[in-house]
């Protein structure tokens, strides 16, 4: 086990829907052994409601978090980089662990999107805390 939990910093544009969502299930499910940050190119001015609502369909609770851009001291301290649908937009920091997860937008689409969105995004992460020094389930 290294001396400090690994950061994890999940990106996306607005920062309003799968990083959300995304760094919600990394809380969830590691409960304490993991660092999550997430970060938007150009935060929107709040989180997505119908992500809100499959979240808390789980019992994952997003409703007061706040979109926010990625940070630079954020980039500087993660371990692992996950960028979703962000592009040319997304950091990129040399020496970083990267991954760019192929997740739909949940933006204007209905719930059943958005919850099958969702639970796409948990079956990554659970890979994610599969992965060596990430730690597993």
């Amino acid at each position: 086990m290294p001396a400090s939990p690994p950061t994890v910093l999940f990106v996306c544009v607005h920062n309003a829907g799968r990083s959300q969502m995304a760094a919600a299930w990394l809380e969830h499910l590691a409960a304490g052994r993991v660092q999550v940050l997430s970060g938007g190119s150009t935060p929107a001015a709040e989180i997505n409601p119908a992500a809100v609502a499959a979240m808390a369909e789980v019992g994952i609770d997003i409703s007061a978090r706040t979109p926010q851009r990625w940070t630079e001291a954020g980039l500087r301290s993660a371990d692992v980089v996950v960028t979703m649908g962000c592009g040319d937009a997304c950091p990129f920091y040399p020496g970083k662990r990267y991954e760019d997860w192929g997740v739909a937008d949940p933006h204007g689409r209905p719930i059943d999107e958005v919850r099958l969105i969702r639970d796409d995004i948990e079956r990554r992460v659970r890979g994610l805390l599969g992965e060596p020094g990430i730690g597993p389930v």
